[in-house]
């Protein structure tokens, strides 16, 4: 009977239109957060949130896609499963770590009492850290728990998850995403000389109060400076900032390890689109630091229901190398991308229209005064130094979001059969949305004194085990 509803299932996925082509998506059902990144033997491994059988919530596992191109793909049968007491509610969010020819697997795992008496903030819930070790990616022999809720500093509420492990000199760190039972957002760190026995290091948090708990949190050094990303929960929307129900981005901080001393700076956000969350990095095969974020987001009050009737919802962002400038990161598609570029049309032309499904477009502009594009009835503009992405009946429920920049120099965009995401000046700003046009083809219309450079783009080969 299982078997058989799968077989439905996979049938109304393949058949609709809003698949898409160059993005990873759950094979049928519900998809979130990106988990265990990681490369071994050339070959890089992604895996994540995954319910099969429903496209709105359910148990969650660990879906299994990998790739030595980043074009090519293999999908894999389900990698992680709830199978012992103390993950008995779901697979949650985690990471990874290679070592000695091995992956090392950290993840939370999700336990939730039914009882009215339960608020589930201070009560109700376990939220351990479990760890598996494979030598392929693929396969595993045990489960071991490493923290309970018992081993975590006695201000925390039972909200600690979303394990990430990264390695300094021969000391390893892991932070967790948290909630004090004051409702403060911030990180904790642990420290292991071996990897098995985890000792309380040090909390991270705002010197005022910024938002109630601290999603996914990662350390990431790029080019010998740290940063805390993470996506706070709780914050208030400042004019055309952190406009999204829960937010993205980073605090540029100054860490001393030893002596167990911070200083967090200014929070930035990574991405102003409607559909980005839970991002994780890693480092590809060639030594780049990639980003790869959940293209969905919780709570939304906008919706993907296009999707969810033919049974599946949301994708992984497409992967970006992160570099910086000063206290800011940078996200660029990974260049490996433009394998998927075919049939270029260059233009000069201050005004031109096509149409097109999937494409990217590369915009060199010269005055940002004449600019402005319209995909389908999605509108992108620049006026008195904001730059705007704008969603009609496509969008969903999804309208307006805007970021200030100095100046407007070069875009970027990817558009799939149903996502748009725009790297602006470099990928000093980035969006990120999934939209639903009306037609497959697009009416693309664009205002431009400077040049324009189309690509129609391929699609993902992907192989299934």
């Amino acid at each position: 009977m299982l078997r058989e509803k799968y077989v439905d299932l996979i049938s109304k996925v393949n058949n609709d239109t809003y698949r898409l082509n160059f993005h990873l998506m759950p094979p049928t059902g519900w998809l979130n957060d990106p988990n265990g990144l990681c490369v071994i033997k050339g070959v890089n491994h992604i895996y994540f949130q995954y319910t099969p059988f429903s496209a709105t919530w359910g148990l969650k596992s660990w879906g299994h896609y990998s790739t030595e191109n980043w074009i090519d793909y293999s999908e894999h049968p389900i990698f992680l499963r709830p199978s012992i007491s103390e993950d008995r509610d779901g697979v949650y969010s985690g990471s990874a770590l290679v070592e000695n020819n091995k992956i090392h697997y950290y993840y939370t795992g999700n336990v939730k009492y039914i009882n009215k008496k339960y608020d589930y903030i201070l009560n109700g819930r376990e939220q351990n850290v479990i760890e598996v070790i494979s030598e392929d990616g693929f396969n595993y022999e045990k489960k071991n728990v490493l923290l309970k809720n018992s081993d975590y500093p006695e201000n925390m509420s039972t909200h600690v998850r979303d394990p990430k492990v990264f390695k300094i000199d021969n000391e390893y760190f892991m932070i967790l995403g948290a909630r004090t039972k004051e409702d403060r957002g911030c990180a904790i760190l642990y420290k292991s000389l071996d990897l098995e026995k985890w000792e309380y290091f040090f909390e991270i948090h705002s010197e005022k109060k910024f938002g109630y708990m601290w999603e996914c949190c990662d350390l990431i050094n790029i080019e010998d400076k740290w940063f805390l990303i993470c996506c706070p929960q709780g914050i208030e929307q400042e004019g055309i900032n952190f406009a999204n129900i829960y937010q993205f981005g980073y605090f540029p901080i100054d860490i001393n390890f030893k002596e167990k001393t911070y200083i967090l700076r200014e929070f930035i956000e990574l991405d102003r689109g409607f559909d980005i969350y839970a991002p994780q990095t890693f480092i590809d095969s060639k030594g780049r630091n990639v980003l790869i974020a959940w293209m969905g987001i919780p709570d939304a009050t906008y919706t993907n229901s296009k999707t969810i009737e033919n049974a599946w919802q949301h994708a992984l962002s497409i992967p970006r190398a992160l570099k910086r400038k000063g206290n800011k990161i940078l996200q660029e598609p990974l260049v490996e991308f433009e394998n998927l570029r075919k049939n270029k049309i260059l233009s000069t032309d201050s005004h031109i229209k096509f149409l097109a499904s999937t494409f990217e477009l590369i915009l060199n502009i010269e005055n940002p005064q004449i600019f402005s594009i319209k995909i389908g009835d999605v509108a992108l503009s620049y006026v008195n130094n904001i730059f705007s992405l704008v969603m009609k009946e496509s969008g969903e429920g999804r309208d307006k979001r805007s970021v200030y920049l100095d100046e407007l120099k070069k875009l970027q965009i990817f558009v799939d059969t149903s996502s748009i995401e725009i790297f602006i000046n470099e990928g000093e700003e980035v969006f990120t949305s999934r939209f639903y046009p009306s037609k497959q083809k697009m009416n693309v219309e664009v205002f431009n004194q400077g040049s324009c450079c189309y690509y129609e783009l391929d699609r993902f080969k992907i192989d299934i085990e």
